[in-house]
């Protein structure tokens, strides 16, 4: 392994693996946080009124639709929709099996939840109470709780690829919510 590297352009240093100081090893003065380091040396950015910080260089306009022209441009990096651990940023879709490509994404979502009814256990209670009293306490029995457990699942294939996501599903207008999200996506892997 110790031959030089013959596709090496010529005036081009020799790269070396690895970091340049092996991980861990501290750092030359004081670190991030030091509360006697002082002001850094050069800020990352100078505030023109004190306490104010500008979120868009001057002048730059805000991104917004245009009628009939599909979604709104987005800002470089942000993310136009994220759906569980699936980022649509830019023209990629991220998710932890690596970067997919935004055009032609096929995405799927499957109602794996369920919502049940039944009666709570507060109002057997009340009804046993009130019915010795009188047979009132009975219409405690008509009360219902819907309790929804479950999860949507989403999946996305592009690229040779293929990711899938559970979303725990809270109430019965989760699926609603989600469904929402994959159609956006779907209109923006068009």
């Amino acid at each position: 392994m110790n031959e030089p590297n013959p596709y090496q352009a010529e005036g081009e240093p020799e790269y070396q693996w690895g970091p340049p100081q092996p991980y861990g090893y501290p750092q030359q003065g004081p670190g991030y946080g030091d509360p006697h380091a002082g002001p850094p040396a050069h800020p990352g950015y100078a505030p023109t009124q004190p306490g104010y910080t500008p979120t868009q260089p001057a002048g730059t306009p805000v991104p917004g639709a245009v009628a009939g022209y599909g979604p709104a441009p987005l800002a470089p990096m942000s993310p136009a929709v994220t759906i569980g651990d699936i980022t649509v940023v830019g023209d990629q879709i991220i998710t932890p099996a690596g970067t997919m490509p935004l055009k032609g994404a096929v995405w799927n979502a499957v109602d794996l939840s369920r919502t049940s009814e039944k009666i709570p256990t507060y109002a057997i209670v009340l009804a046993v109470v009130f019915s010795l009293a009188c047979l009132v306490g009975l219409f405690f029995l008509l009360m219902k709780e819907k309790e929804t457990s479950g999860y949507i699942q989403v999946s996305v294939a592009s690229g040779g690829k293929h990711h899938t996501t559970m979303i725990p599903a809270h109430g019965p207008e989760v699926f609603q919510q989600v469904m929402a999200q994959v159609g956006y996506a779907r209109t923006l892997s068009v």
